[in-house]
Order: C-alpha cells, then sequence, then structure tokens
C-alpha cells in the first residue's frame, strides 16, 4: 500500500483528503506543522507529500526546499494562494503539481494516482538507461541520480534530473514544451506546459556556466529546446 503524507494545519481540509485517498487504498497520514511535518516526510518512507503553504512552524515553500534537498518523491502543493507568481515560485523549489483551493478531492486523487504511477515507472526505467553521460563538464550518473559539474554534485530536484537526462539522452534534437511536458509529466499530467520553462530556467541556473547564455539547454526560437550536441 502506497503511503501519503499531507501537512495542512487545516483539519477538516487534512481530513477530507485523507478520507478519499484511503477509499483509493492509499495509507495516509497527517502533520499540521511545518516542522513536525519535515520530520515525519524524512523518517517514515512516503510515496508522495501533499502540501499545504500556510504553515506554523515552517511555511510550505522553506519546507518543500528543505525536503528536496533530501528526498526526490513526488510533492504537490495544495494551497489557496492562486497567483502566477507563487505557483513559479512552488515548482521552482521542487513541487511536482501545484492545485489552488477550493479543489474537488477527486481531482486530488487523480493527480496523487498518477503522480505516484509516474514516478514508479521512473524508477523502473532507470534500471535499463545507460550509466552514465557526459558533455563537456558535466556528467550524469543515471543509477545513482545524481548530476556533476566540474566534479562537483549538482542537487537537481526529481523533475529537473528527469527533464536533463532526456535532453542529453536525445542530444542535438529540438522538443517543443508541449511534447517535453508530455514526455516528462506524462500524457495524463493535469498541468501546464509552461511549468517546462521553469524548470529549464532552474536546470540552467544550476548547470550552465552563464545561465543568461547557455551552452548547454540552449532554446530554438519557436520550436523549442535541445541540448547542444558536441
Amino acid at each position: 500500500m502506497k503511503k501519503i503524507l499531507i501537512v495542512e494545519d487545516d483539519r477538516e481540509i487534512a481530513e477530507l483528503e485523507r478520507d478519499y485517498l484511503e477509499a483509493s487504498d492509499f495509507e495516509v497520514a497527517i502533520e499540521g506543522d511545518g516542522l513536525k511535518g519535515q520530520q515525519e516526510a524524512l523518517k517514515g518512507k512516503y510515496d508522495l507529500i501533499i502540501l499545504d503553504l500556510m504553515l506554523p512552524g515552517l511555511d510550505g515553500f522553506n519546507l518543500c526546499r528543505r525536503l528536496r534537498e533530501e528526498l526526490d518523491i513526488p510533492v504537490i502543493i495544495v494551497s489557496a494562494r492562486q497567483t502566477d507568481i507563487d505557483k513559479i515560485r512552488g515548482f521552482g523549489l521542487g513541487a511536482d503539481d501545484y492545485l489552488t483551493k477550493p479543489f474537488s478531492p477527486n481531482e486530488l486523487v487523480a493527480r496523487v494516482k498518477a503522480h505516484v504511477s509516474r514516478y514508479e515507472q521512473l524508477t523502473a526505467k532507470e534500471q535499463t538507461r545507460i550509466a552514465q553521460l557526459s558533455c563537456g563538464r558535466l556528467t550524469l550518473e543515471a543509477k545513482s541520480h545524481r548530476v556533476f559539474k566540474d566534479g562537483e554534485e549538482v542537487h537537481l530536484t526529481n523533475r529537473e534530473f528527469e527533464l536533463l537526462q532526456f535532453l542529453m539522452e536525445n542530444r542535438g534534437l529540438v522538443f517543443s514544451r508541449e511534447t517535453l511536458f508530455e514526455r516528462i509529466w506524462g500524457l495524463d499530467a493535469l498541468g501546464d506546459s509552461a511549468t517546462v520553462a521553469v524548470h529549464i530556467n532552474r536546470i540552467r541556473d544550476k548547470i550552465e556556466p552563464d545561465p543568461a547564455h547557455p551552452s548547454y539547454i540552449e532554446t530554438v526560437r519557436g520550436a523549442g529546446y535541445r541540448f547542444h550536441r558536441d
């Protein structure tokens, strides 16, 4: 049975989410405080985390950032904050999805199932992929899920790693944002292809010698992105 952690200080909302998830055969735990949620997430071996932003102890943005330093499991933000800035910040800190309140509990369950399934597929595929990919000063190790720049490890979120790995495996080929969204997030993903641009920019900030003039991930105007071919 897959385990889900809900970090939400509104008990009524948390219990509603729990009831719908348990009805779909998930095991669910609830924490109402950001710091306690962090402790539970790091010790509980969960398959996915549902995270509110307005939390006591530690807000959801900082909690998401801290979790991403240790975990690569899917994180879904569920928040009443609906601005694009909040969504972009959430994705930039490593969230895999962003759902605004009020929401349909059935939609939440659908997103949880999609992300858990996608993560399982990704984990299985890692066993058959090329063990190591290199370009210039950049090295990606598929099995250990690690990236190195000039010999120093670069910490990427799960989605950032998937996106970089896909582009490196298909270097020289151009992919539109829509195609990348379908390939990385999945055909049944619920979201916006603009998310791809946010993740590309985050990857560039971490791997490029000069993110303003990228030498690895190139933008092809009107077409999409490609990874530079040596």
